[in-house]
């Protein structure tokens, strides 16, 4: 179950690689650029706090080709959702999902790749317009005592530009994963770029890249124990050890890839889908961000998000896997929500 995610991981799951020839661009631990195998299009080399800190956020042939920076995903089969996680993740059936081939964003979307939206098209976010986001701060015991959600502020001018408030900026931040972007702004940033957004099964089927069992649930730890994604480890909200490396949001790719190449599907920021939320939904302590906002915002239809935050934690929301499933409303703009596009073949 999900409260052992700390301990050993479980024994006995099988891992099963896919199309093995799909799978030759994944040669960075051999010091190789790692190439999209359908199109020879290079791709950056990421995995390491090294790599990640020299990354600047626009991959090889950004603007210039289509499949920029993603990555071709093979047709096949997956068990969507989870039997060990939260009663909101289990299957809707025992067969597995068939699923066709798609392209997916190596990491989430940059900080610089929206900035080249925006200069591009003049785009204004909803944060922007709306006058502010809710930003996360450690609280301090007092905090704690005195309101719920203590962690959660709605700050005026807080936006992807200012992801503090006035004041602050993203000069330096060029490879951080955008954030207080709306499902909107997502839309509209992979509209730009002839793409969407994922629907929640094509988002799990890239994160679980071709494995199965019940390893998927543990917390994302290597054989030695380091944390391999950037979720909080510690006590939340107060005291975070960030064993990860990272406090708060990391690089895109300062992480190992998944099995398909992938940076950051677990970790650093949800990421939004294009489904609406649907289905039974867990209660428990999200830290639901809507409830810090009170009269500056209208509630909006809740849509998917997925892979869980750098502020998941596992004596909190537990929601650092594949099969975990959040919702958010589709206008509101946080510090932890983020996104990756993809781009259908026919």
């Amino acid at each position: 179950m999900l409260w052992r995610q700390a301990g050993a991981r479980r024994a006995g799951a099988g891992f099963v690689l896919v199309m093995a020839g799909l799978l030759a661009w994944y040669t960075a631990a051999a010091h190789k650029a790692p190439l999209d195998s359908a199109r020879g299009v290079p791709l950056p080399v990421l995995g390491s706090e090294q790599a990640c800190e020299a990354y600047r956020g626009l991959p090889p042939g950004w603007r210039q080709d289509a499949h920029a920076g993603m990555v071709a995903l093979p047709a096949g089969r997956f068990q969507f959702g989870s039997t060990q996680g939260y009663p909101d993740e289990r299957p809707a059936s025992a067969a597995p999902v068939r699923m066709a081939g798609f392209w997916i964003d190596q990491t989430e979307v940059t900080v610089a790749q929206f900035a080249a939206f925006v200069a591009a098209t003049g785009y204004v976010t909803e944060a922007e317009r709306q006058g502010g986001g809710v930003v996360f701060s450690v609280p301090t015991p007092e905090q704690l005592q005195q309101r719920p959600l203590a962690w959660w502020q709605f700050v005026a001018g807080a936006d992807w530009r200012h992801p503090g408030g006035p004041g602050s900026d993203q000069a330096g931040r060029d490879a951080l994963p955008v954030s207080f972007v709306t499902q909107a702004d997502a839309l509209a940033y992979a509209h730009w770029l002839g793409r969407d957004l994922p629907t929640e099964a094509e988002w799990e089927y890239a994160a679980k890249a071709g494995q199965q069992g019940d390893t998927l649930d543990d917390a994302p730890r290597d054989a030695t124990g380091k944390p391999t994604a950037n979720y909080w480890q510690g006590s939340f909200p107060i005291l975070n050890l960030h064993e990860d490396g990272h406090e708060g949001l990391a690089p895109v790719g300062c992480y190992p890839a998944n099995a398909w190449g992938l940076h950051d599907t677990i970790g650093n920021v949800w990421e939004w889908t294009r489904d609406a939320y649907s289905g039974p939904h867990q209660p428990h302590m999200n830290g639901d961000t809507a409830a810090v906002v009170g009269a500056q915002h209208t509630p909006a239809q809740p849509m998917v998000i997925k892979g869980g935050s750098f502020l998941c934690a596992p004596d909190f929301c537990v929601r650092y896997r594949a099969s975990a499933r959040e919702s958010q409303e589709a206008d509101l703009a946080t510090a932890h929500i983020g996104f990756r596009t993809v781009l259908r073949t026919p």
